[in-house]
């Protein structure tokens, strides 16, 4: 099905799903379709990261900060994503989609995003995403607490969550610590002191697909 189609629908059914507050967990039920499988009949693995774009939109719309983002002129990228495939997901399996912010940081919202049927995980991620104004630069902390109505204060976002974003930071000329790394800072600049979080309950989710598939350095949600 057509990621556009999907988003249309989405969209459509947000207005009359309960709503949320930022700081839940959206819940968006899918369908695998023909569309979405590969040769061997499953899902393909960049299939779950067009889906998560999905999933994200749908906290952002059933908790209204969507509106407040695009009223201020601001809109989110992923800036980085690390995923997990544990089973495969077959023709015309309905599957839902968990998604939750897991924690911010001084330049970052962290989510977590997890593929489920019933109890059962198929999938796990974590999103590093930013956000940008339109008229240029990126909203502070400050402006994203205020928009927000203020971060849970009481737990913190992982350490291994913290060691990733650090590690996966690219410079001009590759990822930061890398023997092809001249030593320049990316645009992100030094890793910020992680404040505030949502306290995760499901495992480390891993890295990147098993069969190598790459995701962008950053898109749109």
């Amino acid at each position: 099905m057509n990621l556009y189609l999907r988003m249309l629908l989405l969209m459509l059914r947000a207005r009359r799903a309960p709503e949320l507050g930022l700081w839940d967990t959206a819940m968006t039920p899918f369908r695998v379709v023909p569309s979405d499988l590969d040769p061997l009949l499953h899902m393909n693995n960049g299939k779950y990261l067009s889906l998560m774009d999905l999933g994200r939109l749908d906290l952002m719309l059933r908790s209204g900060f969507w509106d407040k983002l695009t009223a201020r002129g601001w809109y989110p990228v992923v800036a980085a994503q690390t995923i997990t495939y544990k089973r495969s997901l077959g023709p015309g399996r309905r599957f839902v989609l968990w998604t939750r912010i897991l924690g911010i940081d001084e330049r970052s919202v962290y989510l977590e995003q997890t593929f489920r049927i019933g109890d059962t995980v198929y999938a796990s991620a974590v999103v590093r995403a930013r956000l940008l104004k339109r008229s240029g630069g990126a909203v502070s902390y400050a402006e994203l607490e205020e928009l927000s109505g203020g971060f849970p204060d009481h737990l913190e976002v992982p350490a291994w969550v913290r060691r990733w974003a650090e590690d996966t930071r690219i410079s001009g000329s590759g990822f930061v610590g890398s023997p092809s790394d001249s030593g320049s800072s990316d645009s992100d600049g030094d890793p910020s002191p992680v404040t505030h979080a949502v306290n995760p309950d499901s495992s480390d989710p891993g890295s990147s697909a098993p069969d190598g598939s790459d995701s962008p350095a950053a898109h749109h949600v």
